[in-house]
C-alpha cells in the first residue's frame, strides 16, 4: 500500500482486524469524533490498563501480537506500543512503531541481573500521525508502576511528543536517550532479537530470546 495507507493496515502482528482489537477501540473511543481526542483515550488505555512487565518472552511474532497483549493485560514497552498502534489504526489514525536505544539509570534489580549493561537497545514506542505530523507516544510505564517507583508518568495531549522523563520525581537520573533507530511499519522481530542478544547474559538468552539466540 502506498502513502499513509500502509500505516492503517492490519498485519499478522499488528492485527487491528482482530475482533477484540476492533471492539476495544470502539469501547475506548465511544462518543469521540476527532483523531486527537481518540488518540488521547487510546494512549491512556494502553498506558494504564496494560500493566508493565519487562520479563515476558520476545522471540516469536505472537509474543508481540496486539490481540495477545490485550488479552494478557500486561506487556513491556514494545508490546504496549504495538497494541497502541493497532488500536490507533482501527480508529483511523495512521500509526507506526519507533525504536530507540536508551540508558536506564534505575534499572530494576531483576532486569539488571539479566543484562550486561544498563543500556536498553530496543525500547519501543508508538508514533501517531496527528494534525499533519508524526507524534511520539510512549505508553510503557503504567500509573501504578510510576507511583511505586517515584517515576514521573508520561502524559499525552494529542499534540506533543510523549516520551520518558530524564529524572524521577525525586530528581534522580532515570532515562537518557542515546540513539533513535527510526520508524518501522511493522515489528522487526529478527532485529529485536539481534539487539537483545548483544546485551543479555548467556543464561538469560534462552528464557527471553528462545533457542534462536544461541
Amino acid at each position: 500500500m502506498k502513502g499513509m495507507g500502509r500505516y492503517l493496515k492490519s498485519t499478522s502482528i499488528i492485527d487491528c482486524d482482530h475482533e477484540t482489537i476492533l471492539r476495544k477501540t470502539q469501547e475506548v473511543t465511544k462518543g469521540e469524533k476527532g483523531a486527537k481526542e481518540k488518540s488521547i483515550f487510546l494512549f491512556y488505555f494502553a498506558r494504564d490498563k496494560i500493566k508493565y512487565n519487562p520479563y515476558l518472552p520476545r522471540y516469536l511474532p505472537e509474543h508481540f501480537r496486539a490481540s495477545n497483549t490485550l488479552a494478557r493485560k500486561q506487556g513491556f514497552c514494545v508490546q504496549k506500543a504495538v497494541l497502541l498502534v493497532a488500536l490507533s489504526r482501527v480508529a483511523g489514525i495512521p500509526a507506526r512503531l519507533g525504536f530507540a536505544v536508551i540508558k536506564n539509570y534505575l534499572l530494576p534489580e531483576k532486569l539488571a541481573e539479566m543484562l550486561q549493561t544498563n543500556v536498553i537497545p530496543d525500547h519501543g514506542y508508538a508514533e501517531l500521525y496527528l494534525s499533519g505530523k508524526w507524534v511520539k507516544t510512549n505508553p510503557a510505564f503504567d500509573l501504578e508502576t510510576c507511583q511505586k517507583h517515584r517515576i514521573i508518568p508520561v502524559e499525552f495531549d494529542g499534540k506533543n511528543d510523549a516520551i520518558f522523563h530524564s529524572h524521577t520525581q525525586d530528581g534522580k537520573l532515570h532515562i537518557e536517550y542515546l540513539l533513535d533507530r527510526g520508524p518501522y511499519e511493522d515489528v522487526p522481530v529478527d532485529a529485536i532479537q539481534e539487539w537483545d542478544a548483544a546485551v543479555l547474559k548467556p543464561e538469560a538468552r534462552s528464557k527471553i530470546l528462545g533457542n534462536k539466540s544461541s
